[in-house]
């Protein structure tokens, strides 16, 4: 499988299915990786696009190292990414936690970056604070968190993607054998990774949004119970003015998944739409 090695020494893993097409790089959330991504890469494939994923340092096939679990470092992986691959005019999905990694190079105007795609985005700032008050939860609550997760992590992530595939009204939405896959590849992540991750879910990333100046595109389902709509994607208008904001109605956090034909349908609309 292909890996690339970034300017610190690390291997990443990640996937191309080549072609012609615009490229649509597309970020995992946690605790997941790439393959995440493998069904709505076929579909965007066939639809003409070049689809790339990665698996985030931490996780999958990707090495594993004791630190580097900061947004500025996970960006970093994201740009060598693109340079490597030499990609042009590409359009960047930040899923869940990947909408760091998205807003950091959009807000950065990466010249490689065309367009950015948040889908149930951490984006912009979930922690409350004094000068937050509309953030999800304060940061003594992404710490305990982070300290369940460490102390037992199998009964955390099984717990995580049973809900990250549920809404509170109408439970489970996926098959058993979409949220075991799921659950599969969330007990690749590391056991440094996953806990430290964590903690980054609180950075405030306003500003980045706020400079983002790049089509933008936000997808995040009116269920999802793992980021709260109204405390994340429906601020990002007010931070970028330029972006649609489409919610997904009775969808999950996982709404790649439980509302695929939807999700992509307005992932491929928006791509239709740029210069």
């Amino acid at each position: 499988m292909p890996h690339l090695t970034t300017p610190d020494g690390l291997s990443l893993h990640y996937t191309d299915t080549g072609g012609e097409g615009r490229p649509l790089v597309l970020i995992h959330g946690w605790p997941l990786s790439g393959s995440t991504f493998n069904r709505n890469a076929a579909s965007f494939y066939e639809a003409g696009l070049r689809v790339i994923t990665y698996d985030r340092r931490g996780f999958g096939e990707s090495g594993k190292p004791d630190s580097g679990y900061d947004y500025d470092t996970l960006a970093a992986d994201t740009a060598s990414l693109l340079e490597y691959l030499d990609l042009h005019d590409a359009v960047v999905l930040g899923f869940s936690m990947g909408g760091g990694e998205a807003a950091k190079l959009a807000g950065r105007h990466n010249e490689r970056v065309a367009g950015v795609i948040f889908s149930g985005s951490i984006t912009p700032a979930l922690c409350i604070s004094d000068n937050n008050p509309d953030g999800a939860m304060p940061m003594s609550a992404f710490e305990e968190l982070s300290r369940g997760c460490a102390a037992d992590r199998d009964a955390f992530l099984d717990s995580f993607i049973t809900t990250f595939y549920s809404t509170q009204d109408a439970g489970l939405l996926v098959d058993e054998e979409i949220r075991g896959e799921a659950l599969q590849i969330a007990r690749q992540s590391g056991a440094i990774a996953a806990p430290a991750t964590i903690l980054i879910w609180a950075t405030d990333l306003r500003a980045e949004v706020a400079a983002i100046k790049v089509p933008t595109l936000v997808l995040h389902g009116d269920g999802d119970q793992n980021v709260p709509l109204g405390a994340s994607s429906a601020r990002m208008p007010e931070l970028v003015p330029h972006a649609e904001l489409v919610v997904l109605k009775g969808a999950p956090h996982g709404a790649n998944d439980s509302h695929a034909e939807q999700w992509e349908g307005a992932i491929l609309d928006f791509v239709s739409r740029l210069d």
